[in-house]
């Protein structure tokens, strides 16, 4: 599972066998969870963090979604 960035407390990584989905990133935060579709910025799931903890981690994942696609098409294409 790489790890594509560490920031504060989060870890934003993805599944080495996912490449049959559409692209996202994982995000974990101590024992909280969300994934996030990149093509359009888009919350696929969450457990754990509350609406204000997703607005930030939305808005991280907007600020680096450029680096997130292209780790991304890096290891699956």
């Amino acid at each position: 599972m790489p790890t594509v960035l560490r920031t504060g407390p989060h870890r934003f990584f993805f599944f080495s066998n996912e490449g049959d989905e559409p692209p996202h990133i994982h995000i974990e935060t101590a024992e909280n969870y969300a994934k996030f579709w990149l093509e359009p910025v888009m919350l696929a799931r969450s457990v754990g963090y509350n609406a204000s903890e997703l607005n930030q981690l939305r808005k991280l994942v907007e600020e680096h979604r450029e680096l997130f696609l292209e780790k991304w098409h890096e290891f699956f294409d």
